[in-house]
């Protein structure tokens, strides 16, 4: 399954009546509270097998479904160097 599908999965479960977008900001939206940034971190981290790392705390990276993507990507391909 690709990681846009799984990330999108996870996300479901906390949006059940909202169709998110793959380029929704999901904090503009209002969806976000400290209890799903964490469980969003820790999923990431078991799911994808990487390990979120202080400076990657950027709201940047956890803005949208797309750039969850290219965030867990760019942490793939340094696992892999």
């Amino acid at each position: 399954m690709e990681i846009a599908q799984k990330v999108s999965g996870f996300l479901t479960r906390f949006f059940r009546k909202y169709e998110l977008g793959r380029d929704e900001d999901i904090f503009s939206l209002g969806f976000v509270n400290s209890l799903f940034a964490t469980q969003l971190i820790m999923f990431l981290e078991k799911e994808f097998d990487i390990t979120v790392e202080p400076e990657d705390m950027d709201l940047n990276n956890f803005r949208t479904i797309n750039a969850i993507v290219e965030f867990v990507e760019r942490k793939k391909v340094a696992i892999n160097n």
